[in-house]
């Protein structure tokens, strides 16, 4: 039975695609409102099609365009996401810059480090930020930060993403802590490998699958679906007594 979130109104970052799009779709499908965050016109076509398959299954979704690194812009879409559906109650920060090329840390440039920790951590901050006075208004709200398994086992070459990744551990915490009195409760997901058509850029896809499953416990691909799932729980009043907490969806990969 599907698990009933009648009368929230979620905002999904970066939902054009992969694990944003099936939680916002999945978030819809369990009754919320959904505000389709994007961050430029490249991508307005691909939330369209969100938006349309949320319609089409009976769901309330609107897209609405935010750089997230970018305040003005996150107000503006929180303003919009008012307009149209209500103040939202539901934050998910999954908006991030995804670096799949591998560079030496002491090679890495200033503005690299910058656009990824801009858009991955202080994007949350600022979504975050901007939805307080709406979670208020609710009496109460629920953020979930969709970090990665990469803060807890490093990985070579991509020092400023495994870092901005780790700060949203850090993030997830803090925040729970002072927001918690306001019945806001702040948890996220570090996320495994999960099976998108973004893994071509590591090659052969036989070749990534046989090498996943060789470290998870689990002998299947993670999906998006996977992770759209613990966060409607996670938001959903099942979780009512959970917060502060980083709840690991990697199919045992990780297990410290």
């Amino acid at each position: 039975m599907s698990r009933s979130l009648q009368g929230r109104i979620a905002v999904v970052t970066g939902a054009g695609r992969n694990i944003g799009a099936a939680t916002a779709m999945q978030l819809a499908a369990d009754g919320a409102a959904v505000v389709v965050n994007y961050p430029d016109a490249r991508n307005e076509a691909e939330a369209a099609r969100v938006v349309a398959r949320i319609g089409g299954a009976g769901g309330r979704a609107a897209a609405i365009r935010a750089d997230v690194s970018n305040e003005a812009e996150v107000r503006t879409m929180v303003a919009e996401a008012i307009s149209v559906f209500g103040h939202p109650d539901i934050l998910v920060n999954n908006a991030a810059v995804s670096v799949a090329a591998q560079a030496p840390w002491s090679e890495l440039t200033d503005e690299a480090w910058d656009r990824v920790l801009r858009v991955n951590v202080t994007g949350a901050f600022l979504c975050a930020k901007a939805m307080y006075q709406s979670m208020r208004e609710r009496g109460g709200g629920d953020i979930v930060n969709i970090s990665s398994v990469t803060a807890l086992l490093g990985h070579v070459g991509n020092l400023h993403y495994v870092t901005s990744k780790a700060a949203l551990i850090g993030f997830t915490r803090a925040l729970a802590r002072e927001a918690g009195g306001e019945r806001i409760r702040v948890n996220a997901l570090i996320v495994g490998a999960i099976r998108t058509p973004d893994e071509a850029v590591y090659g052969n896809q036989e070749e990534v699958d046989t090498m996943v499953l060789s470290l998870q416990s689990l002998k299947r691909r993670g999906i998006p679906t996977d992770i759209g799932g613990v966060v409607s729980f996670l938001v959903s009043g099942d979780a009512g007594f959970i917060t502060g907490q980083c709840i690991t969806v990697d199919g045992g990969w990780v297990m410290h």
